[in-house]
Formats: C-alpha cells, structure tokens, sequence
C-alpha cells in the first residue's frame, strides 16, 4: 500500500497551522499545544521542515517558526520530499537505485513511469490545495471500491 508517513502527516499539519496565520512566529510549544502534537515530534518536524526551506525559523525570545513562502507554492511533493524523501515506489524508481536485477528486468520501465506520474500528482497539490477539506471530491472504483479523490481546482 503507498501511504505517507505518520510524520509526514504531522508535518503536514503543522504546515496548516502555520499556513493559518502568515504573519505570526509561532513556538514549538505554541504549535505542540494548539495541534495536539507532542512537542519533542513538533520540534524535530520544524527542524526538518526548516532544513527543506518550507519554514524559516527566528532565535530568541520573540522566536519562533513561520511558513517560509506562501501556502500555494508549497506542494505535496515538497512536504513529502522534505520528511520522507523522494517518493519512490520500486528500488528502481529511487535516483540511488541499488537494485541488482535492474538489468534484466522487464517492467522497471513501467514502475518508473507509474512513479513520474505520481510525482506530478503530488506536485500539482499545493499546502492551500490541501487546506481546502470541505470541497466536493471525483469518485471512481478502485479494485471494485469506491474512492474519492481531491480534485485540484484551478
């Protein structure tokens, strides 16, 4: 199954919360408290996000931590990137492939272009895209079940 991680979902989050309010620096401890997230996870979260260049962070004691640019130049991917790394469904598909029967294998094409079009998914659904939970969603069947996804509205 392709999920994200329960980081990345975290960090999503924190995202959000920061996405909420632009203009105020925000605590590890204020964004722990106001998202439910354990202050040692929130901490270790922004240090990765802020290594990303997704938020910027501000010493002393008016410090905190703000989105580094606006919501809707930050997508899936980059958010994905910052916490998990690059997405990459097959040993095949990562650009450190270390895969011993890449050679001779017949559908690592496939596999690799599976993952350029998740890739471009991701990248097509920005942090604001993200934010928008109430919007109507496409339906369609997955392995005889019902799905719905987010459907990126321009």
């Amino acid at each position: 199954m392709l999920r994200i991680s329960k980081l990345t979902d975290y960090g999503t989050v924190l995202l959000a919360h920061l996405a909420a309010d632009r203009e105020t620096v925000c605590s590890a401890a204020d964004v722990a408290t106001a998202t439910g997230i354990a202050l040692p996870t929130v901490s270790k979260l922004l240090k990765s996000l802020g290594r990303a260049d997704l938020v910027t962070s501000t010493r002393g004691a008016n410090g905190g931590y703000q989105l580094a640019r606006d919501p809707s130049n930050i997508s899936a991917a980059d958010i994905i990137d910052a916490l998990d790394g690059p997405v990459s469904i097959t040993e095949c598909s990562a650009s450190d492939s270390q895969c011993e029967h890449e050679g001779v294998c017949s559908v690592g094409g496939a596999w690799q272009r599976v993952n350029v079009a998740i890739r471009r998914a991701l990248e097509d659904v920005s942090l604001s895209d993200l934010l928008r939970g109430n919007t109507t969603t496409p339906k369609f069947r997955f392995a005889g079940l019902p799905v719905t996804v987010e459907h990126k509205r321009k």
